[in-house]
């Protein structure tokens, strides 16, 4: 049966704008070998499926520097210290990224994006009814495109492997969940 590891010590191996990187030295229950484990600290993240009323998804196309390749996915980002919920950094970052706007915004759930590295949630949610009301205001590491997919594609995008990100596949997932009414 596994159980939790010891922390014997913690130190910050450095600090960059969206997260700090911090070095544990923690030791198995198992065995009592200390060991270090690495942890990437960043602020929560939001990602949302927009909804216009002819069923389409505002999607977003971007470059992701991680996959060095354009990325088909719905808008999201890192909630700021000044969003007074995770809904409003949500809103923000629909309007920022796409200039869509929606006052029927509904949660989803959360997800652990990936709890061996990463201490953050990200919060998923569906807007619906979105309408454009503004420009797009990126900041200076966006280039963002914004193209409108009939939801009915969606699984045919996931499928060809189109749509890859996994945390947009758990929004998609837990929007198919809340249409089946469980």
């Amino acid at each position: 049966m596994s159980r939790p590891w010891e922390k014997k010590s913690s130190r910050y191996v450095a600090h960059y704008r969206i997260f700090h990187l911090r070095e544990d030295i923690c030791v198995s229950p198992r065995n009592g070998v200390e060991l270090p484990a690495y942890v990437l600290e960043t602020r929560d993240w939001i990602n949302i499926i927009p909804l216009t009323p002819d069923r389409e998804v505002v999607m977003v196309h971007q470059y992701r520097f991680g996959t060095e390749e354009m990325s088909l996915e719905i808008p999201g980002g890192l909630a700021d210290p000044s969003d007074g919920s995770m809904l409003e950094a949500a809103r923000r970052e629909l309007r920022e990224e796409t200039g869509y706007d929606s006052e029927e915004v509904i949660p989803l759930g959360a997800v652990r994006p990936n709890p061996a590295i990463l201490n953050n949630t990200c919060h998923l949610f569906l807007a619906k009814n979105v309408i454009l009301k503004y420009d797009q205001s990126l900041d200076d590491g966006e280039d963002i495109r914004v193209e409108l997919v009939p939801l009915a594609k969606i699984p045919q995008l996931i499928q060809e492997g189109k749509i890859v990100h996994s945390l947009v596949l758990n929004a998609f997932y837990l929007f198919d969940l809340l249409r089946a009414g469980r």
